[in-house]
């Protein structure tokens, strides 16, 4: 079968959270047989030269390379139109002719469409079987970031969420069938009442490259959060934790460090490395070595759409997470059993210590969690929920 497949983010290398689903997809899909092209952006000379390796995983790819000035240009064109600002963010004109002569050159037996800001450029395509994953619903966050940001871009935020809401509802109509990350997400685009057909694929992590240490490995005293620090929801978190519920475990135990790994991050961000016990790494090789280090590994996210692919990589090393209602929803996993959720300032600062103040619980904790992400969150089984989605939406025919 000869897959036509798009995403917003250059799926390779898979070392963030946009592009770890569709990498792990193109994959499952050009080996299981299928001819699978490509086609997607980069921002960067270097992002374009280390997208190449992509290539031992597809037929053949297409990258449109954009620059960030011009992108902000046509976000900005489209502020006074019903059009979401994020389409004009995700449009490349080159991308959008080489998908034009892909389609007229030859036939597709499928049109993949990884996150709805690039379903623009096939949504009016007719004749060939279309799935658009949605993964996560992008119009609610934007609608939940106008909560925490101030006036004037609380009010930008709300706009450009009710235009993405609008979008996602017209676009699910114009697609055989549409998917997201996991079942709440899909719940929110059931709620849409579309008429779509609807399914849903969890994420899964590598446990391989995800694995355990030796059970003395960790520092006792060694919190960690894994994230990048470009990305707001992840800033937003840190600040609080460290404003709100950091204070609170060092005057209950002096000896805590607090490593945030991640990359990019701001000098607002960078500031928090002068509080007593506290590091900001910046950019790593590898985020493993730093996760294993630790006693504990936090995730108190307030906004979170879909899996949160940090957790399930520190459940799958066999450390103990501690994070929010908003986060845990997108893991599939038994509050108290798995991992530990808590919202309050305080009740996170408990559930931490929780941890830190008991070896058992530790131990219980860290081999529930790994047993969990093996069982619930493998690539194998949620491919196979993928290929499943496919023969549904080529039994139905395209619209």
């Amino acid at each position: 079968m000869k897959i036509l497949y798009l995403c917003h983010r250059f799926p390779f290398p898979p070392k963030r959270g946009g592009k770890i689903r569709p990498f792990n997809m193109i994959r499952h899909l050009q080996a299981s047989g299928h001819q699978v092209t490509v086609c997607s952006l980069s921002r960067s000379d270097a992002e374009t030269a280390e997208s190449q390796g992509i290539a031992e995983h597809c037929e053949r790819f297409h990258i449109g390379q954009v620059r960030e000035p011009v992108q902000f240009i046509r976000m900005v064109l489209r502020l006074p139109l019903l059009t979401p600002s994020s389409m004009g963010y995700f449009y490349c004109s080159d991308t959008a002719a080489e998908v034009k002569r892909l389609l007229a050159a030859e036939r597709f037996d499928l049109i993949f469409v990884h996150c709805s800001s690039v379903a623009q450029y096939v949504e009016d395509v007719q004749g060939i079987p279309k799935i658009l994953d949605f993964g996560d619903m992008d119009s609610q966050k934007w609608i939940e970031y106008a909560n925490y940001k101030p006036w004037p871009l609380s009010w930008g935020y709300l706009l450009e969420g009710h235009k993405m809401l609008r979008a996602e509802k017209a676009l699910a109509r114009k697609f055989d069938l549409c998917t997201a990350t996991t079942r709440a997400e899909w719940q929110t685009l059931e709620d849409y009442g579309t008429g779509a057909k609807t399914d849903w694929f969890p994420n899964g992590v590598d446990a391989s490259a995800f694995s355990p240490a030796a059970p003395d490995h960790h520092d006792p005293d060694l919190v960690s959060f894994i994230g990048r620090m470009d990305y707001y929801p992840n800033q937003e978190c840190m600040l609080r934790f460290c404003q709100e519920v950091w204070p609170i475990l060092r005057a209950r135990r002096s000896s805590l460090k607090l490593t945030i790994v991640g990359a990019e991050p701001p000098p607002f961000i960078r500031a928090l490395g002068e509080l007593p016990g506290v590091t900001v790494t910046g950019s790593v090789p590898k985020v493993q070595p730093y996760v294993l280090k630790s006693c504990v590994n936090v995730a108190p996210l307030a906004i979170a759409r879909g899996t949160q692919n940090k957790i399930l990589e520190a459940m799958a090393m066999g450390v103990p997470v501690v994070t929010s209602p908003a986060a845990a929803g997108g893991v599939d996993a038994v509050a108290g059993e798995h991992l530990l959720v808590a919202d309050s300032a305080q009740d996170i600062a408990d559930a931490v210590l929780r941890v830190v103040e008991s070896p058992a619980e530790r131990a219980r904790l860290a081999q529930a969690g790994r047993e969990r992400v093996l069982s619930h969150h493998d690539w194998a089984a949620s491919m196979r929920r993928l290929d499943g989605i496919i023969a549904r939406c080529l039994q139905g025919g395209a619209k």
